[in-house]
């Protein structure tokens, strides 16, 4: 049983990623708001920043300054690629919402099934 929780102990990190992603895949799909979607892409992209550190992370690692010493050293790559994501996340969400702003002044709602069943009625289905 210790065993068990010892790996546990030793992933939380990845399984903290992997419950994050699934929060935002949930709420992607259950919700109808769009603003609530935008938010679940959010909690998505944080969930794969996490990933990506914990990916980094080596166990009694120190950050990769060098010293003289002879030690190991956590891998700087995934930390740099996080700031990307993080450029892009932000580009993603920006542009998201100004679209459900455009979206709202033209329809009167953010509600994803309110606005497909005035586009029925704008084509006469």
């Amino acid at each position: 049983m210790s065993a068990l929780l010892e790996s546990v102990l030793d992933h939380i990190n990845y399984l903290g990623a992997m419950a994050l992603f699934v929060i935002g895949l949930h709420t992607v799909v259950t919700h109808s708001n769009l603003i609530k979607k935008i938010m679940g892409i959010n909690i998505m992209g944080t969930a794969v920043f996490l990933f990506f550190v914990a990916i980094g992370n080596v166990t009694d690692g120190v950050p990769p300054i060098i010293t003289g010493e002879d030690v190991i050293y956590i891998n700087p790559l995934p930390s740099v690629l996080i700031l990307t994501g993080i450029v892009v996340v932000v580009s993603i969400t920006v542009y998201s919402l100004s679209l459900v702003v455009r979206i709202y002044e033209t329809h009167g709602t953010v509600d994803q099934k309110e606005i497909a069943r005035l586009n029925d009625e704008e084509a006469g289905l």
